[in-house]
């Protein structure tokens, strides 16, 4: 029996006892639920207003000053945006961001599952005249 292999790099481990020392559910969402709800709430907002009608999906050519955004919101931690959002969830989200792209590159992944990069243009071909 031929095995599926998927082009995206497995992020777990495959080895069952190591996966089982990874505690996603009750290491991260239990600790955090109302933060994460915070946090998938600001990205379907950030999709909502940056790709409007399109897949949730994170557009990272949009914006990638992660730590100096990190910054900014920590001063306004405490205190809400122009549209009621934490500036807190939104320095979370940019920590993750932070996060993702260090690890991708430290590891050599290809970019998360929903993410997406802007199409590398066309390559412009230079036609000698004819004289």
């Amino acid at each position: 029996m031929k095995r599926f292999r998927s082009k995206l790099v497995a992020r777990l481990p495959n080895d069952s006892a190591e996966r089982k020392g990874i505690p996603i559910t009750t290491g991260v969402l239990d600790y955090f639920p109302d933060a994460i709800v915070d946090v998938a709430e600001l990205s379907k907002f950030g999709n909502d207003k940056h790709n409007p009608g399109e897949a949730l999906q994170w557009a990272r050519e949009k914006s990638n000053d992660h730590a100096d955004c990190i910054g900014r919101h920590l001063i306004d931690r405490g205190t809400r945006d122009g549209d009621g959002i934490r500036h807190s969830t939104q320095m979370v989200w940019r920590a993750l961001a932070l996060l993702q792209v260090e690890i991708e590159d430290e590891r050599k992944l290809s970019i998360s599952r929903s993410s997406t990069l802007p199409a590398k243009p066309k390559r412009q071909v230079k036609r000698k005249s004819r004289r």
